[in-house]
C-alpha cells in the first residue's frame, strides 16, 4: 500500500459513495490517501455512472479511471488498498470502524440530517452539507449549495439550508428531476447517457410511464432493485444534451471534494500523522 498511496498509514472512511460522496473519494485518493466507503445494501443513487457506490450492485466499478470494488471483509478492504482501488462495503453503520482506525470520517450520506455521525468518530470528523453542526457533531462542515460559497469548509456553524431545488441549467431547475409517479420498481427504457426526446418513455415504475420534460440526454436513474416510493427522485435528466457529462463527476462534486480536501490537510491533528507516520503494524487512528 505504501508505493500506492502517499499516505498509506492516514485511512479515510467515506460514508456515503453517492455523487457527491464520490466527488470526496475521487479528490482524497488522488491526494494520496486510501479511501474506504460504506453504503446501504441498495444504494439511492442517480447519478450511477459516476457513482462508487454502484459497486454494491456491480461488485467492481470504474469511475474517471479509478477501480472501486465491493468488499465483505477487512482482508479484502486490505487487498483492495494494496491494489489501489477503492474497497466499498455494505455497512449502513460504518461498524467497520470497530475493526479498523480511521484518522478521518466524511459523513456524505446526505440525509440533510444527522443519522448518527458524532465528532468522536475519529480524530477528524467532516460532514457535507445541512444537518451538521461544526464544533458540536462533527470537527467541519463543508458546504454543499451551488453559489458563491460553495465547497467552503466551516469550522464554526452551519451549511445553508437546504432548498429542494435543483441548480439551473439552461433555464431548467426542478424540470430536471424525475420522480416516481407511483410505489414500485424501475424498468429502464433508455440507457444513461442516451439523448431522449420531448415527452419520450424513460422508464416505467409498476407499469406507469415516466417521460422526458424536454429533450436532453438522460444523466441518471435509480438502479432497478430500489422499490421507490411515489414522489421520490428516480432520474436526472439534462437539458444540454452532451452525453460526456454524464460519465465525468460534476464540478459540484469537485468542488466539495476540493473542500474535504483542505479540511484534512489543514487540520493540526492530521498534520501531526502526515509528518510522523505509524511505524509499520501499529495501529493508527
Amino acid at each position: 500500500m505504501t508505493e500506492v498511496f502517499t499516505f498509506p498509514h492516514v485511512r479515510v472512511l467515506v460514508r456515503g459513495g453517492g455523487d457527491l460522496g464520490s466527488g470526496v473519494v475521487y479528490r482524497l485518493y488522488k491526494a494520496g490517501f486510501p479511501v474506504l466507503v460504506t453504503e446501504t445494501d441498495t444504494p439511492l443513487v442517480v447519478r450511477r455512472t459516476v457513482a462508487f457506490a454502484e459497486a454494491v450492485y456491480a461488485d467492481e466499478v470504474q469511475v474517471e479511471g479509478i477501480v472501486a470494488r465491493r468488499v465483505e471483509t477487512i482482508d479484502q478492504v486490505l487487498v483492495a488498498w494494496q491494489r489501489g482501488e477503492v474497497p466499498v462495503m455494505v455497512d449502513p453503520e460504518a461498524q467497520v470502524r470497530d475493526q479498523l482506525s480511521f484518522a478521518v470520517v466524511v459523513d456524505a450520506i446526505m440525509a440533510k440530517r444527522n443519522t448518527g455521525t458524532r465528532i468522536t468518530d475519529a480524530p477528524l470528523v467532516v460532514a457535507l452539507g445541512p444537518g451538521f453542526t461544526a464544533g458540536v457533531d462533527c470537527h467541519a462542515v463543508v458546504e454543499t449549495a451551488r453559489g458563491h460559497t460553495l465547497g467552503r469548509v466551516y469550522w464554526s456553524g452551519r451549511a445553508l439550508p437546504d432548498t429542494g431545488t435543483p441548480g439551473k441549467v439552461l433555464g431548467y431547475d426542478r424540470e430536471r428531476v424525475l420522480r416516481a409517479p407511483r410505489e414500485g420498481y424501475v424498468t429502464p427504457r433508455v440507457r444513461i447517457g442516451e439523448r431522449v426526446t420531448e415527452n419520450q418513455v424513460i422508464c416505467t415504475v409498476g407499469g406507469e410511464p415516466v417521460r422526458a420534460p424536454f429533450p436532453g440526454v438522460l444523466r441518471g436513474l435509480i438502479h432497478p432493485r430500489v422499490f421507490v416510493r411515489k414522489g421520490m427522485k428516480i432520474g436526472d435528466v439534462d437539458p444540454r444534451g452532451d452525453p460526456a457529462h454524464c460519465f465525468t463527476i460534476s464540478d459540484k462534486s469537485l468542488a466539495i471534494g476540493g473542500g474535504v480536501v483542505e479540511a484534512v490537510l489543514s487540520a493540526p491533528q492530521i498534520r501531526r500523522f502526515l509528518r510522523d507516520p505509524a511505524p509499520a503494524g501499529k495501529r493508527v487512528p
